[in-house]
């Protein structure tokens, strides 16, 4: 760090962004601070934010958690640095003419324990996603596959799924329909293999270093609960070749300031994404050039609860919408190259975004909010909350959406602001009325955001909305194979989606973030995700 011409801590102090260095140190001084790596050791040094959910690639749903499971693991094929899938497990790859019968031929690979990985595992992992008592969050990304939904709802055993290890060496798998986009789906961690014999001699094998096994590059070493993890270099990956890196640290701080300014120290190699940079350090740290930014196909949004009063009725929910001033947003609060949404899905390869309805519409919000509230019989609006899990960027932004909904409709908004696991779980069980959210696609489709909403009781829906009509054109894309006319269909539906607005979009992600300009080789792919397999330090 002492390579830098002038620190990112003094220029952020000068500019006013870190008020209280006091405070800066105090929070230090709570900390225990990292020992230092011997001088051949390489070592990249991270920030998680909070505690992960979990390392179990079944149970993963959250960024910090697809981000360790990278790590940790490695699916049939990867993202290389190239941004392009390329072979990992899976040597080779064979599709039949129909585009419907996938048959992957494995290379010889071992778990971190020395086991051999096998095609069993993988149809193990699976199957075991699919099973309703696992409670996969991400089980419907396996529903391309025959018979997968059918399974995971108990209607279909789960022999009858459509994945099979014909041998140890070979996986077969039968899709429902042809699905584009299905190789490029097995990179998502939820596809990743796990170690049959392990998970069924320990149910919590995942989540204690004594018991934890995968196969990617690297593997779980240390975790003190809510303070840091540690992952060191698998000798057992089969390509550990390419993994120059001998350790990864991470540790947990909350606050998006103590965050830079650890980096600013030398106690972090990177600072801000899968995380969040302060958001008025920002235009200084890129006056400075020290700011790395790339658009990204994520959306942030606000969830409406469809079954709470008033937002059962769409007209309500619209009102809410077309009176947020995205614009205002991301110019003012974030400040980090984001774009204003006025769709749900973003746009990729360049094309342009015409959206779907108009951002700071606040006449036609007004009209729409009168007449919502007619249909409903009410003469004044009951409580509003706006719950958020604790961030300082969301909180701000929250501030900003809550003013513009005061002078645009005369509403006043409750803030409600939870620890993360509550606010998830709130979230889930349907306790809240407007819920901060946001998601990072899966994969580069649109259906990865449009399936979000297509069953009320779907894992990550939480608004209580479902549409036949939505239903069925996504049916119809799902067995479409005219590209164009594929694309067509997913448009109405997203039309629908936006004119009953169950969700809100507020704007398309940039990530954002700083580095050790000695870091090289992380990998951020076009949805976002981090990569460290082929990170090393000069």
């Amino acid at each position: 760090m002492k390579s830098r011409s002038k620190s990112v801590l003094n220029v952020l102090v000068a500019a006013g962004v870190i008020a209280s260095c006091a405070g800066y140190a105090a929070a230090n001084e709570a900390k225990p601070k990292a020992a230092s790596p011997a001088a051949t050791e390489k070592v990249l040094r991270l920030n998680l934010v909070a505690e992960p959910l979990t390392v179990d690639p079944a149970l993963a749903e959250d960024e910090v958690s697809f981000m360790l499971t990278r790590a940790m693991y490695d699916g049939l094929v990867r993202v290389g640095p190239d941004g392009k899938l390329q072979p990992s497990m899976a040597h080779k790859l064979e599709v039949s003419d129909d585009l419907k019968t996938y048959t992957f031929h494995l290379r010889d690979a071992k778990w971190s324990n020395g086991d051999p990985v096998t095609a069993y595992d993988f149809e193990y992992a699976w199957k075991r996603v699919l099973d309703p008592k696992t409670d996969s969050i991400y089980s419907h990304q396996l529903y391309v596959i025959e018979n997968a939904e059918a399974a995971n709802s108990g209607k279909e055993k789960l022999d009858a799924v459509g994945v099979k290890a014909v041998d140890a060496k070979t996986l077969r798998v039968v899709l429902e329909e042809p699905t584009p986009y299905f190789a490029q789906l097995t990179a998502f961690p939820t596809f990743y293999p796990v170690n049959q014999k392990v998970v069924a001699a320990n149910p919590k094998w995942a989540n204690a270093v004594s018991t934890h096994v995968g196969n990617g590059p690297y593997k779980l070493a240390s975790w003190t609960r809510a303070e840091q993890m540690t992952l060191v270099k698998n000798a057992s990956y089969w390509d550990q070749a390419a993994v120059k890196l001998d350790k990864l640290a991470f540790s947990m701080v909350e606050d998006e300031e103590t965050e830079l300014a650890l980096f600013d120290t030398g106690e972090l190699d990177w600072a801000g994404a899968p995380g969040q940079l302060p958001a008025d350090a920002l235009p200084v740290l890129k006056e400075k050039g020290l700011l790395h930014t790339k658009p990204i196909a994520g959306v942030y949004w606000y969830k409406f609860n469809t079954e709470q009063a008033p937002f059962t009725n769409a007209k309500i929910r619209k009102a809410f919408a077309y009176a947020m001033n995205r614009q205002a947003i991301v110019d003012t609060v974030t400040k980090g190259s984001q774009v204003p949404a006025t769709a749900i899905v973003p746009v990729t390869n360049g094309e342009k975004q015409s959206g779907y309805f108009k951002d700071n519409d606040r006449e036609t919000a007004k009209k729409l909010l009168a007449e919502g509230m007619k249909e409903l019989g009410m003469g004044k609006l009951p409580p509003i909350s706006l719950s958020m899990n604790r961030s300082e960027n969301h909180r701000k932004i929250a501030l900003e959406v809550q003013k513009q909904w005061k002078e645009a409709l005369g509403v006043d908004v409750k803030l409600v602001e939870e620890e993360w696991k509550v606010f998830l779980d709130h979230i889930t069980e349907g306790n809240y009325q407007i819920g901060r959210m946001g998601w990072l696609a899966d994969y580069g489709d649109p259906a990865n955001f449009l399936g979000l909403f297509y069953d009320k009781k779907g894992g990550n829906n939480n608004t209580n909305w479902e549409n036949k009509q939505y239903q069925s054109l996504l049916d119809k894309a799902a067995t479409e194979a005219d590209p164009a006319k594929r694309k067509q269909l997913l448009a109405e539906a997203e039309a629908i989606l936006t004119e009953e607005m169950p969700v809100l979009p507020i704007y398309f992600y940039s990530s954002n973030w700083v580095q050790d300009e000695k870091l090289k080789g992380v990998v951020m792919d076009e949805l976002g995700y981090l990569d460290f397999k082929w990170a090393t330090k000069e």
